[in-house]
């Protein structure tokens, strides 16, 4: 069997149509990802979710200098991307946790693979 990435550099795909455009296009898969992980923060956020469901407080706690405006910002546009979900639960008082979906989960292998792009010496 062919690898899929045949005929192209490593890391473009083969035989997708959404990948033989001339400009951007918002059905991409690359545009659809990097809308998703789009402002600063973000990617902060995701990777305290990594390591499991947190409340508004736990995560206000891991990143102290983010602030409430935009950490409900990021919350909001993470669970708009569907990566985020937000739980409210009964008690007194309600508490809400969030976590990831499993589409979230699969951002792991992907901000690996930024981290280690990005530590690479020239």
């Amino acid at each position: 069997m062919t690898h899929r990435t045949v005929g192209h550099p490593p890391g473009l795909p083969d035989g997708d149509p959404r990948a033989r455009v001339d400009a951007p296009a918002p059905d991409c898969p690359v545009e659809i990802a990097l809308a998703a992980l789009r402002g600063r923060w973000t990617t902060l956020v995701v990777r305290e979710l990594l390591g499991g469901e947190r409340s508004y407080s736990e995560l206000r706690e891991a990143l102290p200098r983010l602030s409430e405006k935009v950490l409900s910002e990021r919350l909001a546009q993470l669970a708009g991307a569907g990566v985020v979900t937000r739980e409210r639960r009964a008690g007194w008082p309600a508490t809400v946790r969030y976590g990831l979906t499993p589409r979230g989960r699969r951002l792991g292998p992907v901000l690996q693979a930024l981290w280690d792009w990005g530590a690479e010496e020239g």
